[in-house]
């Protein structure tokens, strides 16, 4: 028997899959029908508490290859969990994954009840235990701070270009996902991955054709030192930004972000192109948004969310800089953002 407490006083019990242990967290819901693989191992996560709402994963068990990053979740909630995985590429079910790495997961959850909830007042802590606790105020005064440090890069990592090397790029690692990496040598770079602390004159040193900033977990107003150091980057270098990427950047010129009620998490956020016909179905991860408004005198936005309205995309043209809320999606699922990509390595090639 487990618990799952949430900082509203709702108290959800269920069974116990993961590491024997408590832990509080920032409880967030993902939409995603497939892709659980993906979820979990994204550095974005770290320091949440992930709700699976489709009723059931597990059932193509565990495919180390389809890993994006070390596991930085603080727990994992799901209606069911299957014991017995079907798939030619599976390695082990996902219990043992959770019980290696540590990270409680419970099993058993009403997640529509439980989803509806926090529709209705938000995202909020909540703690995954063995026992109720007497007093809810240590899941309340929990925050996610300073989590990029956790989950980037502790040294640079060179990867190299698929087939003939075409540029150099730098990819700044906030929480980097490995498709991004993969994406980017596909497309004939070498890409030198660097820590989030890297300063503007050891990466203008360097000399790359371009810049990459990554995604990453948290506020990003709790890293004025990278912003700091991205307003040193951007106009010197052709710089592509997604996720928390795109949020430093907006802090770097100049911009505000604001924090979403519930964030967007799932495959199926739709992107509307400013401007033109064009809606797109995405992958998102973040509970904060860019004021484009606040950007005005430096920047255009380029994609709206066809939901509410927040900025999902900013051109600085002046500054060869283009950023993206979401990861545009080029392996394992729909390709029709891919461009997006290729507007990167059109400004390499400028």
């Amino acid at each position: 028997m487990a618990f799952l407490v949430l900082s509203n006083g709702t108290v959800f019990e269920g069974t116990s899959i993961g590491a024997q242990l408590d832990s509080v967290g920032e409880l967030v819901f993902n939409t995603g029908v497939v892709g659980y693989l993906e979820m979990i191992t994204d550095p974005a996560y770290a320091g949440q508490i992930l709700v699976q709402t489709f009723p059931l994963c597990g059932n193509y068990g565990v495919i180390e290859s389809d890993f994006e990053g070390e596991c930085a979740l603080a727990g994992f909630v799901a209606r069911s969990v299957c014991e017995t995985p079907s798939n030619f590429r599976s390695q082990y079910d996902l219990t043992r994954y959770f019980r290696e790495h540590g990270i409680p997961a419970i099993v058993g959850i009403d997640t529509r009840e439980l989803t509806r909830i926090l529709r209705e007042e938000g995202s909020m802590n909540a703690m995954i235990c063995d026992s109720i606790p007497e007093s809810l105020d240590g899941i309340r005064a929990y925050c996610v701070k300073q989590r990029v440090a956790s989950v980037s890069a502790k040294e640079s990592v060179v990867y190299p270009a698929e087939g003939e090397e075409k540029y150099r790029v730098t990819l700044v690692d906030y929480g980097t996902k490995k498709s991004l990496i993969r994406t980017l040598c596909a497309l004939g770079c070498t890409v030198k991955v660097v820590p989030y602390n890297t300063t503007a004159e050891e990466i203008l040193s360097d000399k790359p054709s371009g810049v990459v900033l990554s995604g990453g977990p948290g506020n990003p107003e709790d890293n004025p030192e990278c912003a700091a150091e991205l307003a040193k980057i951007i106009g010197e270098l052709p710089v592509f930004a997604v996720g928390l990427g795109h949020q430093l950047a907006a802090l770097a010129l100049g911009g505000r972000v604001e924090r979403l009620p519930l964030g967007h998490r799932g495959g199926n956020h739709p992107v509307r192109e400013i401007g033109g016909s064009r809606t797109y179905i995405t992958s998102q991860n973040h509970g904060y948004a860019v004021d484009a408004e606040s950007l005005s005198h430096v920047g255009i936005e380029r994609y709206t969310n066809a939901n509410d309205g927040t900025c999902e995309g900013m051109e600085y043209p002046a500054k060869k800089c283009f950023t993206l809320q979401f990861t545009p999606d080029t392996l394992g699922g729909a390709h029709s953002t891919s461009f997006l990509y290729d507007r990167f390595i059109e400004m390499l090639e400028q």
